[in-house]
């Protein structure tokens, strides 16, 4: 059965609108404002607060560093004086982030900090990546001194019996020989 080239021609266009469709999905966060695609959540590297690099200071040793910010994205065999700390997170319904410190040594002794100006602190940070904020509205875990009065009052154990008077008797022959 042979096809006319009005059908043809139909059947092209549908096709072409079809495959522009696949497009506009690709590029939109949602699809008719109903449907959103999950995103994959992608962190890489280790997070850096305000607060760590404020104790990271020169003239600390590799150790102590490590203590306070991890182990090293990047540590290079070739340049063994310098560590980069690396840190990315893209997370859906927050904005992506990007951060990166280079501390270089000097004979196992932290010389200098690159970047780290702009860092945020702990609390900034999670809630930057906070993406339930409107719907914590939990109050918070602790009680009011009426409610605790109102609590059952510890019952005291009783005393421990005699240690010598209920040790099991010897059932078995001596390890050593007397």
């Amino acid at each position: 059965m042979r096809m006319t080239s009005r059908a043809t021609a139909a059947l092209l266009g549908v096709a072409g609108l079809a495959l522009g469709g696949c497009q506009s999905l690709q590029s939109s966060d949602n699809f008719l404002g109903l449907i959103t695609p999950y995103r994959v959540e992608v962190v890489q590297g280790n997070v850096i607060t305000k607060e760590q690099i404020e104790a990271v200071r020169p003239g600390i040793t590799r150790a102590q560093v490590k203590d306070v910010l991890g182990t090293p994205l990047l540590a290079d065999a070739f340049h063994t004086d310098r560590w980069d700390y690396v840190f990315s997170i893209r997370r859906q319904g927050a904005e992506p982030q990007d951060r990166r410190i280079v501390l270089m040594f000097e004979s196992d002794r932290l010389k200098t900090i690159e970047g780290g100006d702009n860092l945020p602190s702990e609390r900034e940070f999670v809630n930057s990546i906070d993406t339930f904020k409107t719907s914590r509205n939990a109050k918070p875990l602790a009680m009011a001194p009426e409610d605790v009065a109102r609590l059952p009052k510890p019952v005291a154990p009783p005393p421990a019996p005699d240690a010598a008077a209920s040790a099991p008797t010897r059932t078995y022959p001596p390890l050593e020989a007397r």
